[in-house]
């Protein structure tokens, strides 16, 4: 496929969504670093700077602006390439519409945490009380990615209409369950901002329900990392094989495994809140349960990925039991990035186990731990993977070439990625099990021992984090220099699945069955606890603001 297939419309669509993503993640790296040399105590920030500014524009800028611009564009790309080869004018005005908004509501926002009036931190649940007006921002930004969701559904379901009876493509079929996820995640997220954050910011009702804001928001804090996810596995399942020279093992398994991400990956936030009282532990044990049924597709994924690596390394020449890792192209960023995401990833799920267990959980509750894990799946398993798409789509959909020299500059950026990554995160893991409290500035504790024997590890992750941002500054000049390459063609690398597959059962594209099941499993799973919380008489909390 390409690059002069690529209709010119849906390119500058394309290249809007990117460029405001890396924009975001600049600004947010600048965050992040700061904090690191703050938290080492070997900095301090000029007057007027808090450091909860600085940890709230950090969180909302990495973990929602980069992630969300980005998987929308790279989830037009891929449906205006595989349905039809260009976007339907409905669909690409909704996106613009959606584009609009969404940036509106993020500039809105960042103005406001950088007046110091919303340092609430990315998770935003009461009792801490931000101006009612970043609330406004926060709804602005869901429903422009709503509108940029329904874009991508009509697509399909046009699509689907003018092709009766064939199998989607792969990608787009991804790509509408990465955008059902969202769509149906939101929906807790968007009431307890429009029907409890805004009314009590704007001081129309004097309390709130602090265990009901902090469940409606868990309720899309947890499938949002499947969200950030989700296109990563695209990648994997559907760009990797591609690019190694190889094909799709089996896309029915593809499929199967994103369905039951679909399924699994929603009625789960209480997993996050098994230290809290208020909720029962049947519930917690429910939800639990639902969270461990993710690692199934998540080891088929594992399953799927490294026969295929295997499969074209020995098409390859490889022989012996591990020589076809030799013959993987490990001097292509567009693989080499991607898969360091995927090793990376083995820990990072390992951890999350650990994090959603009742017993566990008790250990590193509220530590950097926490941070740590996080940082592994979506700063670095999810970023390599975008970082690795990035270097043929935007060649692809501008028109140009990806050069040796940037290639070479690729691969040094995600080493310095890993390297920063492995002292910043390796650090708050192992601190986090010394009980080291996340979402704190530098403290000492009144120099208590405990405390002081910390300290080298807040270091080490200082030291990680001014690695991770020099990294963070060679893919921003990654990013510009692509737009400027060379004239030619650049593959939008699309792999077809492997003819010894068994065919694609048709039951795996008849949504409203899943759907249906997912909102099955939601209702069981959040019903009567929600119930509860609403007509127990709880006492509400004021609002506060600790900055």
């Amino acid at each position: 496929m390409k690059n002069e297939h690529f209709d010119p419309r849906d390119a500058k669509l394309v290249i809007a969504h990117i460029i405001f993503a890396f924009i975001a993640l600049f600004i947010g790296g600048i965050a992040g670093l700061l904090q690191g040399l703050v938290r080492s105590g070997t900095f301090t920030l000029p007057a007027g700077i808090g450091y909860y500014q600085l940890l709230t524009a950090h969180g909302v800028l990495m973990a929602l602006i980069f992630t969300t611009y980005f998987i929308v564009g790279f989830l037009y790309s891929g449906v205006s390439k595989t349905l039809g080869g260009s976007l339907l004018p409905a669909a690409r005005r909704m996106a613009w519409i959606g584009y609009y908004l969404m940036s509106v509501g993020t500039v809105l926002g960042v103005i406001l945490v950088l007046m110091n009036k919303a340092t609430v931190l990315y998770t935003f649940y009461a009792p801490m009380m931000a101006s009612p007006y970043y609330y406004i921002a926060l709804a602005l930004i869901v429903v422009g990615s709503w509108l940029s969701g329904f874009a991508i559904f009509y697509q399909y379901v046009k699509w689907r209409k003018l092709n009766k009876g064939q199998l989607s493509p792969l990608f787009a079929f991804m790509s509408v369950a990465t955008m059902l996820m969202w769509q149906v995640a939101t929906i807790g997220v968007a009431a307890e901002v429009l029907l409890q954050l805004i009314p009590w910011s704007f001081g129309w009702v004097d309390t709130i329900n602090v265990l009901l804001s902090r469940t409606l928001f868990w309720y899309f804090g947890h499938p949002l990392v499947y969200f950030w996810l989700l296109p990563a596995y695209i990648c994997w399942y559907v760009i990797i094989p591609k690019i190694i020279g190889g094909r799709i093992f089996s896309d029915a398994l593809a499929r199967l495994s994103f369905v039951l991400f679909l399924l699994f990956s929603i009625p789960v936030g209480f997993h996050h809140q098994l230290m809290e009282p208020g909720i029962s532990p049947m519930w917690k044990y429910i939800q639990v349960v639902l969270t461990f049924m993710v690692i199934i597709p998540s080891l088929m994924t594992a399953f799927s990925l490294f026969a295929t690596f295997e499969l074209a390394g020995r098409a390859r020449g490889g022989t012996g039991l591990f020589g076809w890792l030799k013959k993987l192209p490990w001097g292509d960023v567009r693989f080499f990035a991607p898969f360091m995401g995927m090793l990376i990833f083995i820990p990072a799920g390992a951890g999350g186990i650990i994090n959603a267990s009742n017993q566990l959980n008790a250990v590193i509750h509220n530590t950097l731990w926490v941070t740590g894990h996080f940082h592994l799946t979506v700063a670095t398993s999810v970023a390599l993977t975008f970082f690795g798409i990035t270097f043929w789509l935007i060649p692809h959909v501008t028109g140009r070439t990806l050069t040796k020299r940037l290639n070479r500059f690729g691969i040094i950026q995600t080493l310095l990625w890993c390297i920063g990554m492995f002292f910043m995160s390796g650090s708050m893991h192992l601190v986090g099990l010394f009980g080291s409290p996340r979402r704190t500035s530098y403290t000492t504790y009144n120099d208590h021992p405990e405390a002081i024997l910390w300290m080298k590890y807040h270091v080490a992750m200082a030291v990680g984090g001014t690695i991770l941002f020099v990294a963070v500054i060679l893919m921003m000049y990654i990013i510009f220099a692509l737009l400027k390459t060379p004239k030619g063609e650049c593959e939008f690398p699309i792999a077809e699945a492997d003819e010894r597959a068994e065919p694609t059962p048709k039951i795996l594209e008849r949504w409203s069955l899943w759907i249906g099941i997912a909102i099955v499993l939601i209702l069981i799973a959040y019903t009567v606890p929600i119930a509860g919380m609403l007509m127990n008489d709880v006492s509400g909390s004021p609002g506060y603001t600790t900055w």
